[in-house]
């Protein structure tokens, strides 16, 4: 028998509250509202209200159901000072790192907070910059802590999932070390290359073709960012630029072998799966590199990669 305790699908389907409206906190609202989800939003600035409502979304500061923080880390404790949050709403976020905001969001919102990062974002920023499709097929990040309220937890989970992402359940420091692996030493990386060809000359620029730009791309993000996302997690990015470096001085010719081998592994397929609403279970599926697809009652349904 099912914990009652445990939301189901004949629950009502809780609102959603955005503070923050810009590319993320605005394509997020957007989509919402494509997919029938009650939705409110703030923000600051009355341009990216403005833009917000004109896609259908409420605007307001008075928030319930799951509030979801789609600001710059830094700024989560001042954007949750200006918005009046119910006390029984779960509360989460966007951010590119998990640690730091637990110690801070989570401190001050207790068990209600479950952390969060859609993997997902392009180079631009701002409400311009808004797509209601930028989640679909993305994986996104919900971390389960030994005191995460699975309850809550799903709550999150089902945010994402019904604008078109795959959920990972993963810690916040397991999250931490990974995307400094995959996002933020790749943004350090862009940006070093495009350094050092600004260094070789008009030239060099004037040569530059896809390689040169699918490397560089993400250099284009807003600097104030992308410092905030490195400083943020130094620790887990220090050591994985560290790695990188010992890649650079193998010889030329392991490494280049060795980098398309990882290239080469990528997986063939995936085969799905019913895992019960349990941590270790669910930690064990995103270790694993597997995704939450689907909401069942008493499981959620995911799928896991299989290799050739």
């Amino acid at each position: 028998m099912a914990d009652a305790a445990l939301p189901v699908p004949t629950m009502p389907t809780p609102p959603v509250g955005v503070v923050g409206l810009g590319q993320l906190g605005g394509s997020l609202a957007a989509a919402l509202v494509e997919a029938g989800r009650d939705v409110t939003g703030w923000d600051v600035d009355p341009a990216a209200r403005a833009a917000a409502a004109e896609r259908g979304v409420r605007i307001g500061s008075e928030l319930t159901g799951v509030v979801v923080l789609a600001v710059p880390v830094p700024a989560m404790p001042a954007a949750l000072a200006e918005v009046s949050l119910d006390p029984a709403a779960t509360v989460t976020d966007l951010g590119s790192v998990k640690v730091p905001v637990l110690r801070t969001v989570g401190a001050t919102v207790g068990s209600r907070f479950v952390g969060g990062h859609p993997m997902c974002g392009t180079e631009r920023s701002g409400h311009a910059a808004t797509d209601p499709a930028l989640f679909r097929g993305a994986r996104w990040a919900v971390c389960l802590e030994p005191g995460t309220d699975l309850s809550r937890w799903l709550r999150v989970a089902e945010v994402a999932l019904a604008v078109g992402a795959e959920v990972v359940p993963v810690t916040a420091a397991e999250h931490d070390d990974a995307v400094a692996a995959i996002s933020h030493v790749p943004h350090l990386l862009a940006a070093a290359l495009a350094a050092a060809a600004g260094q070789a000359g008009p030239l060099a620029l004037s040569l530059a073709a896809g390689s040169f730009r699918d490397g560089t791309r993400v250099a284009g993000s807003d600097p104030a960012l992308v410092t905030a996302m490195v400083e943020g997690n130094a620790g887990p990015t220090a050591a994985a630029l560290a790695r990188v470096q010992e890649q650079l001085d193998r010889p030329w010719a392991e490494l280049v072998a060795a980098g398309h081998a990882v290239r080469a592994a990528a997986p063939a397929g995936s085969r799905k799966l019913r895992v019960p609403l349990e941590r270790a279970a669910l930690l064990a599926l995103g270790r694993a590199g597997g995704a939450v697809t689907r909401r069942l009652a008493a499981f959620v349904e995911g799928r896991l990669p299989e290799r050739v």
